[in-house]
């Protein structure tokens, strides 16, 4: 029996945003060397090895977001507890706008997402820097 869907990824999408802030590329540029502004990956890691990163952003994907971003997680990583301002980023916004509101949900005051995601960023003509596995705790 198919299943009937109440609200759809449309309503729900669109709810986060309503929440949460978006930022400019500009924004981002301008965070990149603000000590206090964390730029978090959320997007799979096959996307960021083909792809590339923002320059400086830590990997956090989506899918363990809510376990990197606890402190009291024994996968907690500490760029959350340390940044009072987090910029998140995907492929185009949509997966940032949720994880952004996740965040805002769990606590955190400072959250934003940057419209249009590295898509927008590339397309400013900004450059990406290699992946590189993040194990940080």
């Amino acid at each position: 029996m198919p299943v009937t869907i109440k609200r759809g990824f449309r309503d729900i999408l669109g709810d986060a945003v309503d929440r949460v802030d978006e930022c400019s590329v500009n924004d981002v540029s301008e965070a990149i060397d603000n000590p206090s502004c964390a730029i978090i990956d959320v997007r799979d890691q096959h996307e960021l090895v083909k792809s590339g990163m923002i320059p400086g952003a830590h990997h956090a994907s989506r899918g363990m977001l809510e376990f990197y971003a606890d402190p009291s997680s024994p996968m907690h990583r500490k760029v959350f507890s340390e940044a009072d301002n987090l910029i998140l980023y995907c492929g185009t916004s949509g997966r940032s706008a949720l994880a952004a509101n996740t965040l805002a949900e769990m606590g955190f005051e400072n959250v934003r997402h940057l419209a249009g995601g590295i898509k927008a960023w590339i397309e400013a003509g900004n450059s990406t820097a290699p992946f590189v596995l993040d194990e940080e705790k």
